[in-house]
């Protein structure tokens, strides 16, 4: 079909439904004679089954537009990384698209989003005072337009046009009591705590351990080993996805040794309340110690950590040994690999030792701390 304008189209007559319809195959002399016959032949082969080419076309476009939304682009890229981290830092990641960026961005085109709409929805993250998640929406939104130039479904990152576009965000600081008379209160309060049990020993573990809080909720009976006084933590539930060894102190032994009839049947340890198949909520340790008195801006259970890494560094502890135990990151990641176990011997004399000073605090006496690096060295 040649247009008064000179355009030139191919163009496939056919019935269908009792109505006469054209569908195009494109134009010459981009389109050839044969490749315009294989399309029209294709076509008629649609038409002898029943179904209609233009229809069939509309179906396949519409496919083809689903599979370079932002949304499902953003899942397909979850999907192929979340299997590699922790299970705390991938549940917030997906939670952090589902909710602030998926309901209006989401059946986008992904190449079609520019910069200034992202900005307006960090924008609205930042407008209910949660700048950080604002950061890291702004981060995880890169990610996803980076995985979409790599598997072509887009030219470019428009995050990075959002340089200083947000405040930053202030330094936070786990709150934590790292005085030891105001510890010894803390340790006594959470000895009369009157609420469930699963909770009363997760909160009497949390300063023994000192691991992070998703850490501990998160803990599996099947990681225990009672018999060697163990708990070896997955890499991946670890932060810095390397396993992870807890020396058990004999109290840490004896806690266990209470919760087992309650939950040593099911999966976790400090399982949760509505049901045993899943963890202890993230906030329950947190929520205990409000109800014991202590404010947010006073102490939270990631605090334990801090209070931890203070007073063993006062005392004396090697602080590689310290650091190790904290399971802080390792800069040379081939090393760390290996070294897990790393300071195994000096850590279980002082988890058991820091178990120790933690009794004595919470009975109320005058503790000296002791140079326990020197006293270990001697003995050794």
């Amino acid at each position: 079909m040649v247009t008064p304008a000179g355009g030139r189209w191919w163009r496939f007559k056919y019935r269908f439904g009792g109505k006469e319809k054209l569908l195009s195959l494109g134009t010459y002399p981009d389109v050839s004679l044969k490749l315009a016959r294989d399309r029209r032949d294709d076509a008629r082969t649609l038409v002898a089954k029943g179904i209609d080419p233009a229809q069939a076309r509309r179906a396949s476009k519409e496919a083809g537009q689903a599979e370079d939304t932002f949304e499902f682009v953003a899942q397909e890229w979850f999907a192929k990384f979340s299997p590699q981290w922790a299970y705390s830092h991938s549940s917030k990641i997906i939670r952090r698209l589902e909710r602030d960026i998926f309901p209006w961005i989401g059946s986008r085109t992904i190449e079609s989003i520019k910069a200034p709409e992202l900005l307006k929805l960090f924008r609205r993250i930042e407008g209910r005072g949660a700048l950080e998640t604002a950061h890291r929406a702004k981060q995880n939104c890169g990610q996803v337009f980076r995985y979409a130039i790599a598997t072509g479904r887009a030219d470019r990152d428009p995050t990075t046009d959002l340089r200083g576009a947000l405040p930053r965000p202030r330094p936070r600081h786990h709150p934590s009591i790292t005085e030891p008379k105001a510890f010894g209160a803390l340790l006594r309060a959470i000895k009369g705590y009157r609420g469930s049990i699963v909770t009363r020993c997760a909160l009497q573990m949390a300063p023994l351990v000192f691991v992070r809080p998703g850490e501990l909720r998160q803990a599996e009976w099947s990681e225990f080993d009672l018999k060697n006084a163990e708990w070896r933590i997955g890499a991946e539930r670890m932060k810095e996805r390397q396993q992870h060894i807890v020396p058990l102190a004999k109290q840490a032994l004896e806690i266990l040794s209470v919760i087992r009839p309650v939950s040593g049947e099911g999966r976790y340890v400090f399982p949760g309340v509505r049901s045993s198949s899943r963890p202890m909520s993230e906030n329950t340790v947190n929520a205990a110690l409000r109800a014991l008195g202590y404010s947010g801006s006073e102490l939270t259970g990631h605090g334990f950590r801090s209070t931890a890494s203070t007073l063993l560094n006062e005392q004396g502890w090697s602080h590689d040994a310290i650091e190790r135990q904290l399971a802080h990151g390792e800069r040379n990641t081939v090393r760390a690999a290996y070294n897990y176990a790393e300071y195994l011997s000096e850590r279980r004399s002082m988890m058991q030792a820091w178990a120790d000073y933690l009794d004595q605090l919470r009975k109320g006496a005058a503790v000296v701390p002791l140079h326990l690096a020197n006293s270990y060295s001697s003995r050794n």
